[in-house]
C-alpha cells in the first residue's frame, strides 16, 4: 500500500528546491558578470590604442626632444617660433658634429637689420632648440658685417625694451643671452648706447654690465 504525503511535508521539499533553484541562478548570474567583465578588461589592454603607446626608455631623460619647428604646437608658441616656421628667418640651422652653425640664405651684409635684428633679439627669450641657437647666432652674426653701425643705430630705441625683456627673464641662460646681445651690441654702436642703458638696467644688473661691457661705454648712474 502506498502511503501518501503529508501536505507539510511537500510544501517543505518544494521550499528547500526553489531555494536551490535561486541558489543555482544567482551563481550563474555572478560567473556571467565576471566572466564578462574579465572580456572587457582584456579587449581594453589589447587595443590598438594602448598597444600604440611607447613605453618610456632611459634614454628619454639624456636625450630630451626638441621642438619641431614647423610642427603645429610651435607655430602658436611665440612670434619668433611663428616668424621662424614661416621662413621669416633667411637662415638655417645646420647640425655639425661637433656644433651647430647657421647658414644664410643670402649674405648677411646684404640683409635689412630692420626688423631682422629686432626679430632675432626677440628669439633671446625663447627656451627651447632650435630656437636659442638660431637667435643668439643669428643676433651676433648679423652685428659683425660691414655697415653694421650705421644700421643698428637708428633700431636702438625699439632693441633695448626688447633686450631688457631678456635681461629681467626668471631664466638664467634667457638673461645671458640677453647680456652677451647687449655687450655685442655696445661693442659696436659704443658709447650711443650710455643713454639707453641708464633707462633699462636695474642697480643689481648694473653691476654685472659694466664688469662685461667696454670700458668706452661708461654708465651714467
Amino acid at each position: 500500500m502506498q502511503k501518501s504525503e503529508c501536505p507539510g511535508g511537500a510544501q517543505l521539499r518544494n521550499r528547500v528546491t526553489g531555494n536551490c533553484d535561486q541558489k543555482t541562478s544567482s551563481s550563474a548570474q555572478i560567473k556571467h558578470r565576471a566572466t564578462v567583465q574579465r572580456s572587457k578588461s582584456s579587449l581594453s589592454t589589447s587595443s590598438p590604442e594602448s598597444a600604440r603607446k611607447p613605453h618610456p626608455r632611459p634614454s628619454d631623460k639624456l636625450n630630451p626632444k626638441t621642438i619641431n619647428p614647423f610642427g603645429e604646437q610651435s607655430r602658436a608658441s611665440s612670434a619668433f617660433a611663428a616668424i621662424y616656421s614661416k621662413g621669416g628667418i633667411p637662415c638655417r640651422l645646420v647640425h655639425g658634429s661637433v656644433k651647430h652653425r647657421l647658414q644664410w640664405e643670402c649674405p648677411p651684409e646684404n640683409l635689412p637689420f630692420d626688423p631682422l635684428l629686432i626679430t632675432l633679439a626677440e628669439g633671446l627669450r625663447e627656451t627651447k632648440h632650435p630656437y636659442t641657437f638660431v637667435s643668439k647666432e643669428g643676433f651676433r652674426e648679423l652685428l659683425l658685417v660691414k655697415g653694421a653701425f650705421e644700421k643698428a643705430m637708428p633700431l636702438l630705441p625699439r632693441l633695448i625694451p626688447v633686450l631688457k625683456a631678456a635681461l629681467v627673464h626668471l631664466d638664467d641662460e634667457v638673461f645671458e643671452r640677453g647680456l652677451n646681445a647687449l655687450v655685442q651690441l655696445s661693442s659696436i654702436v659704443g658709447p650711443s648706447l650710455n643713454d639707453h642703458l641708464k633707462h633699462l638696467l636695474t642697480s643689481a644688473s648694473l653691476i654685472i654690465i659694466k664688469s662685461k661691457i667696454p670700458t668706452y661705454c661708461s654708465i651714467g648712474c
